[in-house]
């Protein structure tokens, strides 16, 4: 099976983790620029606002880049539309099943890549087209699924015929190496790069992954289906407290409103949603995307 980079035109084969509202076109661009797959993530944008991204990634990079699209996001529709007005070239999804956008992607030559937390689903998105998979662990920050990285990329790769891409848990190379030793044609990271000079995130949100071990990287929300991790604090001690008094989404729902955009552009690292993966414990200094590329590809 062929490395995703011979696949997708870049020189790693790593593409950059779609995380909602950081991963803008200028952080795209510069991963792009960098050797990997930059992605913008639609998390947090409007359909104007993508469409500014996806102009500003272009300014800034003539390498490829993509869109993640959550397609839960109640604007997906016009997301879809908008990949294929602006040319984009690679879309990868998460949250659902991208069926629906199948032909019109297809027609227009985009790539899609969807993320997946179990096998079946690898089957299932398949059948319906899709170019690669993503299998993405739950050691990963932000939402997950309930299968280990080491369990869910070896399944995946049985399951199905197109190359899969491993997330999860990635953040050197010894990872990198147990991979693509797992079957993976190439890995996604986004934790890893919290702690890079052109991450867009607030200072403080950067100390706190330099400053946090693995076990500081928790899952709220698993007793109300809506499990993410982060990095522990005032929010998610409170969080998880009262969710297992008892209280209701809605009640929940007070404590993470806009959290994350107080993490990312105000550096609130109390009552932030600090979404990092587990790997946070082997990140310890801010560096250039370019530097932490090369490392994690000196397998």
């Amino acid at each position: 099976m062929k490395k995703i980079n011979e696949i997708l035109g870049t020189e790693f084969p790593i593409i950059q983790g779609g995380m909602a509202n950081i991963a803008t076109g200028s952080f795209a661009a510069a991963c792009s620029n960098a050797g990997a797959l930059g992605l913008i993530g639609v998390g947090g944008m409007t359909p104007k606002m993508l469409r500014e991204e996806i102009r500003i990634c272009k300014s800034k990079t003539d390498k490829p880049f993509g869109v993640n699209i959550m397609l839960l996001h109640p604007d997906a529709d016009e997301f879809a539309d908008i990949v294929v007005e602006e040319g984009v070239k690679v879309v990868t999804t998460g949250a659902g099943n991208p069926a629906k956008y199948m032909e019109k992607w297809k027609a227009a030559g985009i790539t899609v890549i969807p993320v997946v937390a179990a096998p079946i689903l690898a089957k299932a998105l398949e059948k319906s087209g899709a170019d690669m998979i993503i299998a993405e662990g739950c050691e990963s920050g932000g939402h997950v699924g309930e299968m280990t990285t080491m369990t869910l990329v070896p399944q995946t790769v049985d399951a199905v015929s197109v190359p899969v891409i491993a997330a999860g848990g990635i953040a050197d190379t010894r990872q990198v190496k147990a991979a693509f030793a797992l079957g993976a044609s190439g890995i996604q990271v986004g934790t890893c790069l919290l702690a890079s000079d052109e991450c867009p995130i607030h200072e403080n949100y950067k100390k706190a992954v330099i400053k946090a071990k693995g076990t500081d990287a928790i899952v709220t929300g698993r007793i109300g289906g809506t499990p993410v991790r982060v990095l522990k604090n005032k929010m998610t001690r409170e969080y998880i407290k009262q969710e297992k008094a008892g209280a209701d989404l809605m009640e929940l729902e007070k404590f993470t409103l806009g959290s994350l955009r107080r993490a990312v552009f105000e550096g609130d690292t109390e009552t932030g949603s600090l979404m990092a993966g587990q790997t946070c414990g082997q990140v310890k200094e801010i560096r250039p995307v370019r530097e932490i590329f090369k490392e994690l590809m000196s397998v």
